[in-house]
């Protein structure tokens, strides 16, 4: 079937091809009533479709936000991105994701790319330097750059995060509560990551609720990747050790669920011989065996804010904290940290 045109529109309506446009594109100039009504019945009538493309070529800007995301993979980083995009969606946008793999240059080349295509907005979870590119470049192309999951170098660009090191504090605080000692960290150091990473921030909470204990964390601080695959292995060596830790927290639920399932290999009971805390409340979180007590974030509530930084007008405007906007960390209590049966709701995020 022959793709209706523009022309046949204005044929049909009796007017020109320039004010089926600006009905089309609400403006950029004035139509009289009685002639938007005629052009919309021909477009009715006709079953004409305008391109997308060329609206969006006209206006400058798409209807697509850009989101980079370190891995897709990671259900952490998946529920936030399925967060953000229910709320594209009620928007009118659709999201491009762009997997960085943790590697800067892929960051940086997504962050190009979508600010190339000339994208409403750009979601940023950056691991590297991307995100002073895309500040950079957004604020020359007009296009507004949020950060997620990750405080920004600089208190000028905007983000939006957990409150990492209270969350932490409060797990470890629980674990301690148990009558726990030594209490191991799955974390890295501050040396290995970038500045505003929020598994620093996660260490830094542990650190302080062992200080506030009076306990030495020496030695406790284990350098550990964040998914389960590579946690499974390096828990076994951990857990497999003569002076194993009796409680772990973990800064990263995928780091957990490793952590456990190397502690069932090795036959250990959790949580009688080893209390195991997370943070993310990643849904299976409450499914694993037994359910994992962890530290939640309202990822909803975030993608929310983090939509409106880059869509809404006219834009945030800087608080105390610059354009950093901070949302609390709730403990969510189950069963892996020794806690009665009866206090584990099995209730997951939908």
């Amino acid at each position: 079937m022959p793709k209706v045109t523009r022309d046949q529109v204005a044929a049909l309506a009796g007017t020109s091809t320039a004010v089926v446009s600006y009905v089309i594109n609400n403006g950029p100039r004035p139509v009289a009533p009685a002639t938007r009504e005629r052009v919309q019945a021909a477009i009715e009538q006709l079953g004409y479709r305008p391109d997308s493309m060329a609206q969006a070529m006209a206006r400058r800007r798409t209807d697509l936000l850009g989101m980079v995301l370190p891995d897709a993979r990671q259900p952490f980083f998946a529920e936030l991105a399925h967060a953000v995009e229910r709320v594209a969606f009620e928007r009118g946008k659709l999201v491009l994701i762009g997997n960085s793999d943790y590697v800067g240059a892929r960051e940086e080349h997504y962050t190009h790319a979508f600010l190339g295509m000339r994208v409403a907005g750009l979601i940023l979870i950056s691991q590297h330097g991307a995100q002073r590119v895309a500040a950079a470049f957004g604020q020359d192309d007009g296009t507004r750059v949020a950060l997620l999951h990750r405080r920004p170098d600089d208190p000028a660009n905007a983000a939006v995060v957990t409150d990492d090191v209270g969350g932490a504090r409060l797990a470890v605080r629980h674990l301690l509560d148990h009558g726990h000692r030594a209490v191991a960290c799955l974390g890295r150091s501050a040396a290995s990551l970038a500045p505003g990473d929020p598994v620093v921030d996660r260490v830094e909470g542990w650190a302080l609720a062992m200080a506030e204990a009076g306990l030495p964390t020496g030695g406790l601080l284990v350098e550990a990747p964040f998914d389960r695959f590579r946690s499974f292995d390096l828990a076994l060596g951990l857990l497999g050790s003569a002076d194993r830790p009796s409680a772990v927290f973990c800064t990263t639920d995928d780091q957990a669920m490793g952590v456990l399932r190397a502690a069932r290999e090795l036959g250990l009971r959790v949580p009688q011989d080893l209390a195991v805390a997370g943070f993310d409340d990643i849904s299976e979180a409450a499914f694993c065996d037994p359910p994992l007590t962890t530290v939640s974030s309202d990822i909803d509530a975030m993608a929310r804010a983090a939509v409106a930084m880059v869509l809404d007008e006219p834009a945030p405007e800087a608080g105390p904290d610059g354009l950093l906007r901070r949302f609390p960390a709730t403990l969510v209590v189950r069963r892996s940290c020794g806690c009665d049966p009866a206090v584990d709701p099995p209730t997951a995020r939908r």
